[in-house]
């Protein structure tokens, strides 16, 4: 199971698991973030790269206006993916 929260401005949660059958949920969620925003991983179990692609959409949007998307609480394996995907350099993670 997966959801994608923003329970305050500028605060993103997600959990379960993150992948193609999530987007068009998780797509209604990131849609709304107009400001930068930290989004909180520690509750997701696995992100696929339909995920990812959800996230790098989002950092994009943002960073034409000066705003970004700060991770963190992400699990080992879900920081190892970020890493391999170059994701490390692109996003903020703590």
């Amino acid at each position: 199971m997966f959801d994608a929260s923003i329970p305050e401005e500028g605060k993103a949660r997600l959990s379960g698991r993150f992948d193609a059958a999530q987007v068009e949920k998780a797509r209604a969620v990131f849609d709304q973030v107009n400001v930068s925003t930290v989004v909180d991983f520690g509750e997701l179990e696995y992100i696929s790269s339909a995920g990812l692609g959800i996230l790098l959409m989002t950092q994009r949007r943002l960073r034409e206006s000066g705003k970004g998307l700060k991770l963190i609480n992400m699990n080992k394996h879900i920081r190892d993916v970020f890493q391999y995907a170059g994701f490390d350099k692109i996003f903020e993670i703590v």
